[in-house]
């Protein structure tokens, strides 16, 4: 008997013991891979949630979305619901060299105008930016002024992180594409997978500060949101 991620996740959300906790999609891989054009699995998930009634958030560089946004005004109408795009550059060099196979980041853009339009929470995750290679100040900016311009309810950002296994692989890559910029990786990276806040902290401050100066913030004409929650009427005897 085949059984799909989708009717796992309802029994688990049927649980009595579930207390509808906040889901997280697509903080491990992208939940919208090409498969999921033939196979939907993503979508019956995002239907499960609806079902129930539970909050969840989707990380995603796949355009691929808008196929389910249905689903999404839904859900949104029900529980708290947000959709970040992963767009750390505008780069075409640095997209194509970094991100191959992946859709084109002005793709991401127009699907958050599309998610934003119909009342969808969609912001921007500048994740991961490279340090030498995306984090210059006018590639910043280009970045947060599209998302301005998309209508993004909210922009954040973060740098690479490299744990074993993709730290390999990632390194291997930056040899071939940017060897001169290997020094700085090792250095950086040398006995840790992620950066300390000194490195973080000036990348964050600078694209908050970014965001301010672009206006961005949830200016969504149609808000989708839950209905508040009945209050509870005490009677006095």
């Amino acid at each position: 008997v085949k059984i799909n991620v989708a009717e796992v996740l309802r029994k688990e959300l049927a649980r009595k013991s579930w207390q509808q906790e906040h889901v997280a999609i697509g903080a491990a891989t992208d939940p919208y891979q090409p498969a999921e054009g033939k196979y939907k699995l993503t979508r019956g998930c995002l239907e499960a949630l609806r079902g129930a009634s539970n909050p969840f958030s989707i990380i995603t560089r796949g355009p691929m979305i808008v196929r389910d946004l249905d689903v999404l005004v839904d859900a949104s109408q029900r529980a708290s619901v947000s959709v970040t795009f992963s767009i750390p550059t505008l780069d075409d060099e640095v997209w194509k060299r970094t991100e191959p196979s992946t859709a084109h980041p002005r793709q991401r853009l127009r699907a958050i105008k599309t998610l934003v339009e119909a009342g969808v929470n969609a912001r921007v995750g500048m994740a991961p930016i490279l340090p030498g290679i995306s984090d210059r100040p006018e590639q910043l900016r280009e970045v947060v002024r599209a998302a301005r311009d998309a209508g993004a309810t909210g922009v954040w950002a973060n740098l690479l992180f490299l744990r074993p296994g993709t730290r390999e692989h990632f390194l291997e890559h930056l040899a071939e594409d940017w060897p001169e910029q290997l020094p700085l990786y090792e250095q950086l990276y040398a006995g840790k997978a992620y950066l300390s806040a000194k490195e973080t902290k000036p990348l964050r401050t600078e694209v908050s500060s970014l965001a301010q100066e672009y206006g961005i913030r949830d200016r969504r004409k149609l808000r989708l949101a839950p209905p508040p929650e009945p209050e509870q009427l005490s009677l006095t005897v």
